[in-house]
């Protein structure tokens, strides 16, 4: 049989309408969706059978405490067979924070700061006062249950792209790329687990002494500096995946060379400019609801 009647024969037997009952589009490669799915179903039937023998243990699923067995799994001193165990100092700073901060609680993000904070300081307490300062201050509605602050200040961003990386942002306008899907993880970790240590850490020395505007100067250096690089995208998925690509190599491992950049690609980044955007992008926020 060869492949036209294959894919003919594979089309007969595949359903038009999907499982969650979308259409396929026309040309849906019905012979390769067999192929995959004769193999996926034995995966299926694995995780079905897994799945009822967790459902089936009395108390059911136990949930994980905050997002601690995730907060750096490639870092020794995280580790439960660590002495001592930093999870459990984790575990004591995210908890206060969440009594003392009741409008906010925890927040998915807020681990990986707080364990970079109790990696620099060795002391509960005054990570605890460091990710006050950060939440309650530096980044007020961030980590809110709206998360206001964090949405605004991503708009806030893509502004500044379009005054001063207009190419950029007709690339992003044209295949209608949500600067969310390329960003969050950069406003919402403060570039940790995104941008090497030694980076991060110099980052965040200028973020508690200059505030928050140190980071749309990183993500502006970033994008400018590779905006060649990313102008060669031609779908979605490439846009993404060359976002991924641009916090990664020599440019921001050397880290002086690095901060020197952020203070004079951007050109200038008054806080002005930074306070009149935020409040035309949060009442547009507000007004979409």
């Amino acid at each position: 049989m060869d492949p036209a009647e294959r894919a003919q024969a594979a089309r007969a037997r595949v359903p038009r309408i999907d499982p969650y009952g979308f259409e396929r589009p026309e040309d849906f490669d019905y012979a390769a969706y067999e192929e995959f799915f004769s193999m996926y179903l034995v995966i299926l039937t694995k995780r079905a059978i897994k799945w009822s023998k967790l459902l089936k243990r009395s108390g059911g699923v136990r949930k994980s405490l905050t997002d601690l067995n995730r907060t750096f799994p490639d870092n020794v001193r995280f580790r439960k067979t660590a002495e001592p165990c930093l999870q459990k100092t984790l575990y004591n700073v995210l908890l206060a924070y969440g009594l003392h901060n009741q409008g906010v609680g925890y927040c998915q993000g807020m681990n990986f700061i707080a364990g970079y904070l109790i990696l620099i300081t060795k002391n509960e307490e005054e990570s605890f006062w460091l990710l006050d300062a950060l939440v309650g201050r530096i980044l007020p509605d961030y980590y809110s249950p709206a998360m206001l602050g964090l949405k605004t200040d991503q708009e806030v961003l893509a502004e500044l792209v379009r005054m001063k990386l207009p190419a950029v942002a007709a690339l992003m306008d044209g295949h209608g790329v949500l600067w969310t899907l390329l960003v969050s993880r950069w406003f919402i970790c403060l570039f940790v687990d995104i941008l090497p240590v030694e980076t991060v850490l110099r980052i965040w020395d200028c973020l508690f002494n200059e505030g928050s505007k140190i980071i749309f100067r990183v993500a502006l250096t970033l994008i400018k500096q590779h905006q060649e690089f990313i102008l060669e995208a031609s779908s979605v998925p490439d846009i993404c995946d060359k976002f991924k690509q641009i916090t990664k190599g020599d440019f921001v491992t050397e880290c002086h060379t690095f901060m020197q950049k952020i203070f004079s690609e951007p050109g200038s980044l008054s806080m002005t400019t930074i306070s009149r955007l935020r409040e035309s992008c949060r009442a547009a926020l507000l007004a979409q609801g």
